[in-house]
């Protein structure tokens, strides 16, 4: 007769019936559990059990989704982290300091051998060592369930795909012994909790639901008749422009070195019905300049290493615009404009003078040699460190030092300066965030980056407004519009068009 576990078998005054049911029922799934042999699972189930301890094999997950390079796997492979995370303290705070319940006895388990050709190898399905922390609830499982509904509320492509491997870890505490059922069951329902806990805090994408605006009378283009899409071959655009034929087949795609890409947008608008782009958001925004003269709907398929606009408009990859190409679901979208002189543009994204333009103009001197991410930090150090003197303009009526002006196409949804998510394209504001001078710009650009984005204080101040002014701006001052560096004097004009631009993106599902 197999043993069984002495605290569950031995009955203890006062417990009510129902929990000794309870109980019962737990130990005799435990030992069904555990004491079935299964021939194809015993050299996988523990190893896969021992690879998940610390969060081992979910880490890799993450890295293994981060290195796809979608945003969705991205996003992905943050939320699943924390959703890991929050659940890793609550089994291991909250759970087991509430729920002082010690480790099933291992008897149950059958030790299976493994024999490979001639020579006998180790036991692979019971523990060497029976774990002697505390048992409820189960950690692996509350960290394998975290993260796969973690990764499933943000990408359910992926959640499909890690969701096996989550249920196989969580099988494999019960097969190997280590865990009962109800422990394993309490882990997982833990973590799924977690996953939505943190869902709560940090809504997912698809959450967000941009506010109704009238949709603009676009074509709808069945295979892609009438598109004609420019494609800056810098940006790695090779394997999107292939996608695109596939998904529409009647679409024309063009591919251009970066020198040529005004020149071929040009060309592309005199025979295109829609006219389209993929590459960055410095490309996007040379395309939305034609297509605004021309009075083209654009469609945007994000191809360069910035995206922000693309991404802001619920299109992510291909089948995102093919979709809404082919049902006609178009929106139209404010762009922001600057002015100085007889010299002007438009932004999608975002404007700024001050520190950031150094730092866009260093950043690219040195991407090409250690590559963006590198490059970014390397400046932003060497900018920050350096001791020069802030921005003396005219703002508001007075003049005063400033470190940094950022102007936002839209209200930016997020603490900090810039790299936020605008949920509405078109509210009509300029999103304006100042850093007022000091002796040294890095404690207040922090400061700023810390805060809300309409707080007020002596280092910074965030406002919403439709149009703003800066006067007496020194000769040679840089000014940053999405990625793009030009030089300013005098008088600059900060103002909206609003839903100057007709887009694609796709409306149901965004």
């Amino acid at each position: 007769m197999t043993p069984h576990d002495p605290d569950l078998t031995v009955p203890k005054p006062g417990h009510r019936p129902l929990r000794d049911r309870a109980l019962t029922l737990d130990r005799r799934l435990f030992e069904a559990a555990a004491g079935r042999r299964r021939p194809g699972a015993d050299p996988v189930l523990p190893r896969l059990g021992r690879g998940a301890g610390q969060g081992a094999l979910w880490f890799a997950a993450a890295a293994a989704l981060a290195v796809s390079r979608t945003p969705r796997a991205r996003r992905a492979a943050a939320r699943g982290l924390a959703s890991l995370g929050v659940a890793s303290l609550s089994a291991g705070v909250l759970g087991r300091r509430s729920v002082r319940r010690p480790r099933p006895a291992a008897h149950a388990v059958p030790p299976v051998r493994l024999v490979r050709l001639v020579r006998l190898v180790r036991l692979v399905r019971r523990l060497k060592r029976q774990p002697v922390t505390l048992s409820f609830p189960d950690g692996h499982a509350a960290s394998a369930a975290a993260f796969a509904t973690g990764v499933a509320l943000e990408s359910p492509g992926w959640g499909a795909v890690v969701a096996p491997v989550a249920a196989s870890v969580t099988l494999s505490r019960v097969h190997t012994g280590v865990r009962r059922p109800s422990e394993a069951l309490a882990g997982a329902a833990l973590g799924a909790g977690a996953a939505f806990a943190v869902r709560g805090l940090v809504p997912t994408r698809g959450q967000v639901t941009p506010p109704a605006r009238p949709q603009a009378d676009v074509p709808a283009l069945l295979r892609g008749e009438g598109l004609v899409l420019v494609a800056n071959s810098a940006s790695g655009t090779a394997d999107r422009a292939r996608a695109l034929r596939d998904a529409l087949p009647g679409a024309e795609v063009v591919e251009c070195a970066p020198g040529e890409v005004s020149a071929r947008l040009e060309e592309a608008a005199g025979r295109a019905r829609v006219l389209g782009v993929c590459g960055g958001d410095g490309t996007v925004n040379t395309a939305a300049r034609v297509a605004l003269r021309t009075g083209l709907p654009l469609a945007v398929l994000p191809g360069g290493t910035l995206n922000h606009f693309a991404y802001d408009l619920g299109v992510e990859d291909v089948r995102d615009l093919a979709r809404a190409l082919r049902q006609g679901d178009a929106v139209r979208v404010d762009v922001g404009r600057y002015s100085c002189g007889d010299r002007h543009g438009v932004f999608l994204n975002t404007c700024s003078v001050g520190v950031y333009p150094e730092l866009v103009r260093e950043r690219e001197r040195w991407s090409h040699r250690i590559g963006g991410w590198p490059a970014g930090v390397l400046t932003a150090l060497r900018v920050l460190r350096t001791g020069r003197h802030p921005l003396e303009a005219e703002f508001q009526g007075r003049t005063r030092p400033l470190w940094l002006l950022f102007a936002g196409n839209g209200t930016y949804h997020r603490m900090g300066l810039a790299s936020g998510r605008r949920r509405d394209l078109a509210d009509g504001q300029l999103d304006v965030r100042v850093v007022h001078g000091g002796r040294r710009p890095a404690g207040r650009l922090l400061a700023a980056a810390l805060a809300g984005p309409l707080t007020r204080s002596p280092a910074h101040a965030a406002v919403q407004v439709g149009r703003l002014r800066l006067d007496h701006v020194a000769p040679g001052t840089l000014l940053a519009y999405d990625g793009e560096v030009t030089e300013v004097e005098g008088r600059v004009t900060l103002e909206k068009l609003p839903e100057a631009l007709t887009v694609y993106r796709p409306i149901a599902g965004y």
